[in-house]
């Protein structure tokens, strides 16, 4: 069996896009979507193939899944967790995760995926903002949960697939006491599924919500950008967080959901000849590899031949030498795509139907209208300036920030979502991405916001005032900079002490790689940083 694709395979896109419809559904469920519907037609087919960090190879499949997260379901049912209530998944790339997100589904509750390298101020404001019952993790990040656990209220119970230290519950021994058929909440495409915080650009991190549909919308996207995804013999990977929605809804979600081999590692820092090794023993023919993992893969001397199918990447444009190195090291054209937090997978390229333009993130995708928007929401000409804005509708549009609907409002105008990007868009459809307007760092693929850190170094007593900006890097596309108003001790060692601030507190991604001392920041007269002059500073 294999799935039928929401998009028609076809070499027009114009047509493909005019021939496109999203299903209508009363009833859609993830943990059906992605493993239930396999787990009864095709019990042994391949689900996720697990590549241990000692070397091992674990393949589970779909019948496997079932049960293993229906017994987890009922779990964490026993320990209270209901339709609504929100879990956190503190864990890299393993087995576990997915069946936490299967289990958590199939209860109704609300996902929320977290990233192992956030510190214990990034975990804490999160959590308490989710309010989240439940957590599981491993036992690298046991000891910050429960350092937090105290400030955490809401927080009743927490699982680890390993250690079971500070009262712990073990995953798999939960997971072992408990039945192994649970029945699936009945929910419609429109319920909440998983809280994804964004980068926190204007203030704090803001969670958006999205709804069980959300894989619907993003399978146009998925289809198109690998050339044709599913076809036989595909097997999909990524570097990229699970915790993120690149790894997630990009990657994790749609492999389950069209039955091809999803390949799992926990790889704790990015390794290029790694990675390529990876490619070559498991088979992988499709990848998502953000652009700083393609840099990065570039240095290689002496890399396999790999022949894969399709190559996807986004989040920074990759131009012409990057698209013509990947043509000769995959054997296919990469196919750029962009989207955000919010509104996911609304823009890509498929080599297979038209040339992409370097520096281009490429077309609409079926179901989705994109335009460029003056600030009054009206639609400019091709080639004019202006702001990437969606229109309302597509499944992979958040239902909103979690308790913000204020915020929520201020990120439509009319019909339109708006991103917060510039960018234009040519006559044949191409869209092309210029700046960001809300100060976001795009860092080796982390789309990274800079009142988070700002925060973190203010709260050192030796800091009076503190502006964070991206400055270009020839690899990663920008590195975290930091500008420093100092009370006293202004020098080497405070830099030091900052920057192990941050990594400890939020995490090693957004920590400052440098810190510039100065007597002042440039302020506007309502009080807020100029970061365009921090940025001019470099």
């Amino acid at each position: 069996m294999m799935t039928q694709p929401l998009v028609t395979p076809g070499s027009d896109w114009a047509a493909m896009r005019a021939a496109f419809a999203w299903p209508q559904l009363a009833r859609f469920n993830l943990a059906e979507a992605m493993c239930d519907r396999w787990a009864q037609a095709e019990p042994e087919r391949t689900a996720l193939i697990y590549l241990r960090p000692d070397g091992e190879e674990r393949r589970y499949n779909y019948v496997q899944l079932m049960r293993a997260s229906s017994r987890f379901a009922n779990a964490l049912a026993g320990h209270g967790l209901k339709r609504g209530d929100r879990i956190a998944v503190l864990l890299p790339q393993t087995p576990e995760a997915v069946l936490t997100h299967l289990a958590a589904y199939r209860l109704g509750a609300v996902v929320v995926p977290l990233f192992t390298l956030f510190g214990a101020d990034g975990l804490q404001y999160r959590l308490a903002d989710s309010g989240a019952r439940m957590l599981v993790t491993d036992g690298a990040n046991l000891q910050k949960v429960l350092d937090l656990k105290p400030s955490l209220p809401d927080l009743t119970a927490v699982f680890s697939i390993d250690s079971r230290e500070g009262g712990a519950h073990g995953f798999w021994q939960e997971l072992g006491k408990a039945a192994d058929a649970c029945p699936t909440t009945d929910t419609g495409p429109d319920d909440p599924a998983f809280i994804s915080y964004t980068s926190g650009t204007t203030g704090p991190p803001k969670g958006a919500l999205h709804a069980h549909r959300v894989l619907l919308g993003h399978l146009p996207g998925v289809e198109t950008h690998h050339n044709f995804l599913p076809q036989p013999g595909d097997r999909l990977w990524t570097p990229a967080d699970w915790a993120w929605m690149g790894g997630l809804t990009n990657v994790m979600m749609p492999a389950l959901y069209h039955g091809v081999p999803l390949v799992a590692h926990r790889m704790a820092k990015f390794d290029p000849e790694a990675a390529f090794a990876l490619m070559d023993r498991l088979g992988v023919r499709n990848t998502f590899l953000p652009p700083t993992a393609l840099k990065l893969m570039r240095g290689v001397v002496k890399p396999p031949r790999l022949s894969l199918r399709s190559v996807a990447s986004g989040g920074e444009a990759l131009g012409a030498e990057l698209l013509d190195w990947g043509r000769g090291v995959f054997g296919t054209t990469i196919n750029e795509f962009y989207g955000q937090t919010e509104c996911n997978l609304v823009l890509g390229n498929s080599h297979s139907v038209f040339e992409p333009r370097p520096g281009s993130t490429g077309k609409a995708v079926p179901g989705c209208d994109v335009a460029i928007i003056d600030s009054h929401g009206h639609e400019v000409p091709p080639g004019t300036p202006g702001e990437i804005a969606v229109r309302r509708g597509p499944p992979q549009m958040f239902l909103g920030y979690w308790n913000q609907p204020e915020k929520t409002a201020t990120k439509f105008i009319g019909d339109w979502l708006r991103t917060g990007d510039e960018g234009r868009i040519d006559a044949d459809g191409y869209v092309f991405f210029e700046s960001r307007s809300d100060d976001v760092i795009t860092s080796s693929g982390y789309r990274i916001g800079p009142s988070e850190i700002e925060d973190c170094l203010t709260g050192h007593p030796d800091v009076e005032m503190a502006g964070v900006v991206g400055i270009p890097d020839p690899v990663r596309t920008e590195v975290v900079k930091a500008f420093v108003v100092a009370r006293k001790n202004a020098g080497p060692a405070l830099e030091a002490a900052l920057i192990a601030r941050v990594r400890e507190r939020l995490s090693p991604h957004v920590a400052p790689r440098s810190i510039e001392f100065i007597d002042s920041l440039p302020m506007t007269a309502t009080g807020k940083i100029m970061r365009r002059e921090l940025k001019a500073k470099g």
